[in-house]
């Protein structure tokens, strides 16, 4: 049985209410979905989903790692200059529930650094794991702490990339956030469900945005 939710169930979405799962749109016509990739920038792959993206006119929400943008800064300013949003991942993808929060919060100033001022503040916590006092003070530093909807899953060795594909197209509805991943782990799963994510739901009439 697998450890963790493929759609995120109402209730924790309801419980943990300060924390962003999903958006709502007021406009019935216009569908929307916010795909993010968590952990990069990394060489290659990135580059790949960003080629990617530009194929479909679709913008998204990288959560990048700070020791990754620190070694990677010619992937990181290519996320930004192709009008992707940026989010902070903390600087050594830290799990919330195992750190303490002065540490928690110091790694996230490291990655904080290493960000564009300009962009808007957005925060993941690695592994969905955060303790309320930490999100309570990362809101209150003025970032939005973004979860999400949908987890591809494509981090997980035991699943089929075929499944991974399932995971997206049978969860995803209007407003849905998706998880992927730019990373080494995730890449080959990655590279076969996003084109078809991206071709089912723009022939589906949906348009892919950034997070604000």
């Amino acid at each position: 049985m697998s450890r963790y939710f493929i759609k995120t169930p109402n209730l924790i979405q309801f419980l943990f209410k300060n924390l962003i799962w999903s958006f709502s749109n007021s406009n019935k016509n216009e569908k929307t979905i916010y795909l993010t990739f968590d952990d990069g920038p990394t060489p290659h792959i990135t580059k790949w989903v960003l080629n990617t993206l530009e194929e479909y006119n679709a913008k998204a929400t990288f959560f990048c790692i700070g020791k990754n943008i620190k070694n990677h800064p010619n992937i990181y300013q290519q996320i930004v200059s192709k009008g992707h949003s940026i989010g902070n991942h903390t600087n050594n993808h830290l799990n919330g529930w195992k750190t303490s929060t002065q540490k928690y919060i110091e790694n996230i100033d490291l990655a904080e650094k290493l960000i564009d001022n300009n962009l808007p503040k957005l925060f993941r916590p690695p592994y969905g794991k955060i303790k309320p006092n930490q999100a309570r003070k990362i809101r209150n530093k003025g970032y939005k702490i973004i979860m999400w909807e949908v987890l591809s899953a494509d981090f997980d060795t035991t699943i089929s990339n075929e499944k991974c594909l399932e995971n997206v197209i049978k969860n995803t509805k209007n407003g849905s956030i998706i998880v992927f991943h730019d990373s080494v782990k995730a890449g080959n799963k990655m590279k076969y469900a996003l084109p078809k994510v991206l071709s089912h739901f723009n022939d589906n009439g949906y348009q892919f945005k950034k997070i604000p």
